[in-house]
Formats: C-alpha cells, structure tokens, sequence
C-alpha cells in the first residue's frame, strides 16, 4: 500500500495518507492506457473535411477539344485533376472517428494511470483546496507553495472557485470526481480521464477527492 504525504496550501506537510493499492497500486498497462487516450482524441475529432472529385465539381460537361489532330494531350472533361479547378483525387468525406472501449478497459487504464503518477512521485495530495472567491492569483499561490507548475487539480466537489480560478493559468486544468446523494442512491459526477492524467507533469488532488476516487473505482 502507497503512503503519501499530505500537504496543506501553505505548502506544508500536515500528514500521511495511505493509498488503495486496488487504485493506485495495480500493474501498469500501456497498453489500455494508450488506447485511452486515443479514444478521447479520436472521440473529440469532428470529422467534417471535405473536398470535392471530380464527379461534384460543377462544370466540364463538354470535350474541351476532339481527340486527335490538335497536337495537346486527349481530354475528356476540364474537370479532371490535372485542370485547375478540376476535382481533388481520393478527397477526403465527412467520417466518424471516434470508436468505443469497454467499461473495464476504461476502470483498467485509469487505474493504470493513477498508478504511474504514485510511481514517478507524480501525485501530491493537498488536505483541502478551499478558495474564499475567483481569484487566479490566490491558486497560483497555492501552486508555488507545492513548487508545482504543468498541474492536473482534482477536487472532489464541484467546486467552481477553483475551476474558474484555473481558466486563465493556461499551464493548470482542473478535474473533480464528485459523490453526491441523490435519494437512497448516490450520483456519481467525475470528469477525470486517461488524457489529463498523462498529459500533465503533477496531479495535485484533495483528500476528498481520492476518497471519492476509491469509492468509484473499487
């Protein structure tokens, strides 16, 4: 089992946490991982190039020129891809690329990723991220009390002072994993991915969130 420190945001270590190895301990797969972040790139493509062949584009319904006798090359149409303004060969039409990847794939390469960031001393648990208003200034404190700078935040509330503070530090992306009572069920409201998890250099995420974490995940 992974032990942790626990920092406040003075910067300061306040503490130990013991994290579940059925999250942040498993055997990496690249594997899962890569194609993770594949799906969400993909996924997120809007696929709508297009170009027009030779058969779409308007006009060169004639012969520009009989076949022998003029001494230029035969044509059939001024449409052709050798003509300006003619058609563009193979064009490009409108696809969807996005593909899907089952539910225990997904869980897999989370995990897998959590995992790596405990392993490269990536992941740093704050006790509590609370900001009294939107203030960019008052997180990008916080930030330089971890000595942290490309950061992934993960919260565990929905907590849109720090999700509004973040937006214009262009190096900080903010993700929440949020448990929420809704009758005699729970709702579960998380926005974390395989993607931000690779791409940023530090995962910074409050003790709530990491409960909620090994709630979801277990």
């Amino acid at each position: 089992m992974a032990n942790v420190s626990v920092y406040n945001m003075e910067g300061n270590e306040v503490g130990k946490i013991d994290l579940s190895d059925a999250i942040f301990g498993v055997q990496v797969n690249e594997h899962l991982v890569h194609m993770a972040v594949v799906q969400q790139l993909a996924n997120n493509r809007q696929g709508t190039q297009k170009a027009k062949t030779r058969s779409e584009v308007s006009g060169g319904g004639r012969k520009p020129w009989r076949q022998k006798g003029t001494g230029h090359a035969r044509q059939g149409s001024t449409r052709s891809p050798q003509w300006k303004g003619g058609g563009v060969v193979f064009a490009p039409t409108p696809r969807d690329y996005s593909f899907k990847m089952n539910k225990k794939e997904k869980r897999a390469a989370i995990k897998s990723a959590l995992t790596s960031r405990v392993q490269n001393n990536k992941l740093i648990v704050l006790e509590e991220l609370k900001l009294d208003a939107i203030k960019t200034k008052e997180l990008k404190r916080v930030l330089d009390n971890l000595k942290v700078g490309k950061a992934l935040v993960v919260t565990g509330t929905i907590d849109q002072n720090v999700i509004c503070s973040a937006r214009n530090l262009p190096s900080v992306h903010t993700s929440y994993v949020a448990v929420e009572a809704a009758g005699e069920a729970k709702e579960i409201k998380s926005t974390i991915n395989v993607y931000d998890i690779m791409k940023y250099d530090t995962v910074v995420m409050t003790k709530d969130a990491v409960a909620n974490i090994e709630e979801v995940y277990a």
